[in-house]
C-alpha cells in the first residue's frame, strides 16, 4: 500500500529500494500468471513524501471554480468539428513529400490549427475556473478529448465520476472544441448538478505552446515543413498537448480511460512505470497520468524532446517512449526531483491482460483470485489504465473486477454494464 503517512522519515535511497522491490514483484505477478501475493509496501509513504514534499509548493494546486460558462453554438457544431479530426488521418503508402504535400493543402480545413472566437477565450476561461471565486480546487485534473462529442461515452463518464469520487475537492478540465458545445454540457450536466468542478474548453494551441520549445514544431507543421508521420496526427497533438498543460498550470494530467481509486492530493511531481526487469528497475515509463508542478524541469525536457525527435512514423515514439528516454536520462542530474511509481500505481494490470479485469469469475479458484486482487488493489493502487486500444469493445461483466472497482467509485453509477 502507498501509504504517504507511514515512510516520511525514510531517504531517497531506502525508497528506490522499495520501489524497486515493488517493481520486480509486480514483474513476478506478470510472469507467473498474475497471482496474489501478500500486500508489500512500496513506494508510497513517508519516504516517498520526502522525496515530494521537497518541491516548492507553489500556487499550483490552489484554484477557484467560476459560474459555469454557457455554450452558444448549435447543438451539430460539436460534431461538426470532429470531422476536422478525422481528416487529421494522413494518407497511406505514400513518402514523406507526399504525405507533406497532402497535409499543407489540407491545412485550412484544420480547425484546430486555426484561431476562433472559442480558443482566443482560452486564457481567459482557465484563469477563471482555476482561480475565481466560486470554490476551492483541491488538485487540478486534466483531461484531453480529440474526438466527437457522441464517441465521449459512458466509460469516459466513468472515470469522470471515479475521479471526482476520490477527489471531490478537485477541478477537472477537459480541452476539447467538441465538447465545448452544447452536446458536450449536456453530458457534463449530470456531474455538474451534483457540485462538482468540470469544464470543457476548446483549447489555443499557440497559447499553450508558447514560450515552450513546442512552438518550433507547432510552427513548422503548419507551415508544411515538418512530416506529421503515418498516425493520426491528433495523437500526437495529444501527447503534447497534455505536457503543454502540465508545464503551464502544474497539475495531474489523466486519460480518459483510467478510473481514480484514491486521492492525489499526495502525489507531487509523480511518473508511473509501466514494466519493470526482473531485477525490478523499471524498462517503461508511461504519458497517461502525469503529476508535476508547474514549470517542472523534466516537463520541459518533454517538450523540448518532442519538438527535437519528433516521429509521426512510430507508434509510442512521441509518448511513453518519449517520457521513459528523458527520464533515465535525467533521473541523477540535479535540479530534476521527480519520483517514479511502481507499476502497480497507475498500470496494475499489462495491455495484454486487460481483459481479465473485465470478465466476471466462473469458478471458486477465480473468484478467489477476484478476491484477492481487489486487496491488492485497494491497498497499492492509485487507479487503473484501461488500454482503452484493447478495451474498449469489452463489456464490464458483472461481479468482475472492474465492475467492483467501478460500482464503489461511481457517483450516477449508470450504464455499468453497458459501458
Amino acid at each position: 500500500m502507498f501509504d504517504f503517512r507511514l515512510l516520511r522519515r525514510l531517504d531517497r535511497a531506502k525508497l528506490r529500494i522499495f520501489s524497486a522491490l515493488s517493481c520486480l514483484a509486480f514483474c513476478f505477478l506478470v510472469v507467473f500468471g498474475d497471482v496474489y501475493v501478500d500486500q508489500v509496501k512500496l513506494h508510497g509513504s513517508k519516504g516517498s513524501r520526502k522525496v515530494l514534499e521537497s518541491v516548492s509548493m507553489s500556487d499550483s494546486f490552489t484554484m477557484s471554480v467560476p459560474k459555469r460558462v454557457s455554450p452558444k453554438e448549435d447543438v451539430d457544431e460539436g460534431e461538426k468539428r470532429s470531422h476536422d479530426f478525422i481528416s487529421l488521418v494522413p494518407p497511406v503508402n505514400v513518402s514523406a513529400e507526399e504525405r507533406i504535400a497532402w497535409f499543407k493543402g489540407k491545412l485550412p480545413v484544420f480547425e484546430i490549427f486555426q484561431s476562433n472566437a472559442k480558443s482566443l477565450r482560452f486564457e481567459k476561461r482557465a484563469n477563471e475556473f482555476f482561480h475565481g471565486a466560486n470554490g476551492h480546487c483541491g488538485t487540478r485534473f486534466f483531461m484531453t478529448w480529440i474526438s466527437s462529442a457522441r464517441s465521449f461515452g459512458e466509460r469516459e463518464v466513468l472515470a469522470i465520476e471515479a475521479l471526482f469520487k476520490s477527489n471531490p475537492n478537485g477541478c477537472l478540465m477537459i480541452l476539447s472544441s467538441t465538447l465545448d458545445s452544447v452536446q458536450g454540457l449536456r453530458i457534463l450536466r449530470p456531474i455538474l448538478e451534483h457540485g462538482f468542478k468540470v469544464v470543457a474548453v476548446t483549447p489555443n494551441l499557440p497559447f499553450l505552446f508558447k514560450n515552450t520549445p513546442a512552438k518550433t514544431w507547432f510552427d513548422k507543421i503548419k507551415s508544411g515543413k515538418k512530416d506529421p508521420g503515418e498516425i493520426p496526427l491528433a495523437q500526437n497533438l495529444s501527447n503534447l498537448i497534455r505536457l503543454a498543460l502540465v508545464y503551464k498550470y502544474g497539475g495531474v494530467y489523466l486519460d480518459t480511460d483510467f478510473i481514480v481509486l484514491k486521492d492525489f492530493s499526495g502525489l507531487r511531481n509523480s511518473i508511473g512505470a509501466q514494466s519493470c526487469n526482473s531485477y525490478g528497475k523499471w524498462t517503461r515509463l508511461n504519458n497517461a497520468v502525469l503529476v508535476f508542478d508547474k514549470k517542472h524541469p523534466l516537463v520541459y525536457k518533454f517538450i523540448e524532446e518532442f519538438a527535437l525527435t519528433f516521429n509521426g512514423n512510430i507508434w509510442g515514439h512521441n509518448g511513453p517512449y518519449l517520457v521513459s528516454r528523458v527520464a533515465s536520462r535525467f533521473a541523477t542530474r540535479k535540479g530534476y526531483n521527480f519520483t517514479v511509481l511502481p507499476p502497480m500505481a497507475f498500470y496494475p494490470v499489462y495491455w495484454s491482460r486487460i481483459k481479465g479485469f473485465f470478465v466476471k469469475p466462473h469458478n471458486r479458484a477465480r473468484s478467489k483470485w477476484v478476491e484477492a486482487k481487489l486487496v491488492q488493489l485497494k491497498g497499492e493502487t492509485y487507479g487503473v489504465h484501461l488500454w482503452n486500444r484493447q478495451s474498449s469493445g469489452l463489456r464490464i461483466e458483472q461481479g468482475s473486477i472492474m465492475e467492483r472497482l467501478i460500482s464503489e467509485h461511481c457517483i450516477l453509477c449508470q450504464h455499468i454494464y453497458s459501458s
